[in-house]
């Protein structure tokens, strides 16, 4: 099942009442996936595939992050966001691939250009013909790595898919192994859970030292994986003071 951006605008808006740490995060998160939801509409009517017309949403995103957003991120878009040609171009570093550009590098600067770049590859994603059990850890759409694991029952257990962090395509993925490193010992594999976010865990791996979320839908259907993922940053504080890094950061760069 692919969550729209109706589902998670909804689901950010429920988690914000129940986890009030995540309030913040999740009030800034849901105002921008409203903004999203404005892109991706547009996109579909135009319809429009050149990334370069992605430039022109850029004032209404400006805009979200001045009213709801951290301050770091408004006074990186003074600097280094002034013109269109800056935009055009952190864009085009995100969307190729050129971890060397700058401004495009850094934390802000990609959380500029994914912002815009998800609504875009989801819209070329849902156009596409995606083999989704294709089995590898990079997204079989776009190659990027998976923000969040999704597990679903299935007999006695249950099946591990996974979440593409910019187009949002979700395909199916082994359980017991590291996307990571491709680490398959169970006991290099520990699992890690919080009683108070029983359905959110940590899928650690002590080979790569790094970490992947997985939301447990057996444990809560109503779920909406990039969102509950989102909401349990205390989860990921945890992880990281235990000595593991995410394997990919999600829109807020957590």
């Amino acid at each position: 099942m692919k969550y729209d951006l109706d589902h998670r605008i909804a689901r950010a808006t429920a988690l914000a009442e129940v986890y009030p740490a995540a309030r913040e995060i999740l009030t800034f998160y849901r105002e921008l996936a409203v903004f999203q939801k404005s892109v991706s509409e547009d996109l579909r009517a135009r319809p429009e595939t050149d990334v370069r017309a992605l430039v022109r949403y850029f004032p209404a995103l400006l805009d979200v992050v001045s009213r709801n957003g951290p301050p770091q991120l408004t006074s990186f878009a003074g600097v280094n966001l002034d013109t269109s040609a800056k935009q055009e171009e952190i864009l085009l570093a995100c969307w190729e691939g050129d971890a060397a550009a700058d401004p495009a590098s850094s934390g802000a600067g990609r959380f500029y250009a994914r912002a815009l770049l998800q609504p875009y590859a989801e819209y070329l994603a849902s156009r596409g013909n995606i083999q989704r059990d294709a089995a590898e850890p990079r997204c079989p759409f776009c190659n990027g790595l998976p923000v969040v694991g999704v597990l679903r029952g299935e007999g006695d257990g249950a099946k591990r898919s996974l979440l593409c962090s910019l187009c949002a395509t979700e395909w199916l993925y082994r359980r017991v192994i590291c996307p990571s490193c491709g680490e398959e010992n169970k006991d290099k594999l520990p699992v890690f859970m919080a009683d108070q976010i029983a359905h959110v865990r940590v899928d650690a791996c002590d080979t790569c030292q790094t970490y992947v979320k997985s939301v447990d839908l057996t444990k809560d259907g109503h779920a909406v994986p990039v969102v509950d993922e989102l909401a349990t940053v205390a989860l990921n504080i945890w992880a990281e003071e235990h000595g593991y890094s995410k394997f990919e950061p999600n829109l807020l760069g957590m």
